[in-house]
């Protein structure tokens, strides 16, 4: 059943209908060539996930009745937040989406010494930004996330580390670090339960240069190894929030 995200304000619980607008009710009519009386999912992104019965497609709209609804059960308690340098050509889309479908809430694009990729201007930022929100959209929805996570806007390295003290746990994927693992850095802590907020620190190809190590590491951002072979940027970051998951009890099941 194929799964649409809308805001809280498009739900109207009195009349027991969901209102759907913008670019999916193409996607609804035109893509998937849906029907009045076919079914669909609907999240509000926030607290619940709607069984709904497509009553009406118009140009502008599509109106569909709630059957059912639950809570909203898809989500993790592990709040991520993925810090990815920006690497050159598609290879950010490719990011943006595994990480949407591992469970990461939100993704923040830097710019450090070594990305090269560059914007000429704010306009041309919000551009790349808007394309990546749209293929967080899609995973989101193939995912069956309960929420689309947020792709903040591309800022600087010296803006981003500003951010560590937002988190439980900071963690750099780091090709020097040869003997501290995840497991050992989780072990550091009380407990899986006192860590909630993460931070995850990738860099673009070729790594982050030294001088930008030695600022994370002065601030205590753990470096850990990803073992022994050499990881892409758009593999690193997909592998370490897999483990992470794991390890905090996210992925593999109850028993």
């Amino acid at each position: 059943m194929n799964r649409f995200f809308v805001s809280p304000n498009q739900i109207n619980r009195d009349k027991n209908e969901i209102t759907i607008v913008d670019e999916d009710v193409k996607h609804i009519s035109k893509v998937l060539r849906l029907y009045n009386g076919d079914e669909i999912e609907v999240s509000d992104g926030m607290e619940y996930v709607y069984i709904a019965e497509i009553s009406d497609i118009n140009k502008n709209e599509v109106l569909a009745t709630i059957i059912s609804s639950e809570k909203i059960t898809t989500e993790s308690n592990i709040n991520i937040t993925l810090f990815q340098s920006i690497p050159k050509s598609t290879k950010m889309d490719y990011i943006v989406q595994k990480a949407t479908e591992l469970g990461v809430k939100n993704i923040v694009p830097i710019i450090s010494e070594r990305t090269i990729v560059q914007f000429s201007n704010d306009k041309d930022a919000e551009k790349k930004r808007e394309r990546w929100e749209k293929i967080v959209q899609e995973a989101a929805k193939q995912s069956k996330r309960g929420i689309v996570p947020n792709v903040e806007e591309p800022i600087t390295f010296k803006k981003s580390i500003q951010r560590v003290n937002d988190y439980d746990l900071n963690l750099l994927a780091y090709e020097k670090e040869s003997n501290i693992g995840l497991k050992k850095v989780i072990e550091k802590y009380s407990g899986v339960e006192s860590i909630v907020n993460i931070g995850v620190w990738i860099g673009p190809e070729g790594g982050f240069d030294d001088k930008e190590i030695s600022l994370l590491e002065n601030i205590k951002v753990e470096t850990i190894t990803l073992g022994p072979r050499i990881l892409r940027t758009e593999t690193a970051g997909a592998a370490l929030i897999s483990a992470l998951m794991y390890s905090l009890g996210d992925l593999g099941g109850t028993e």
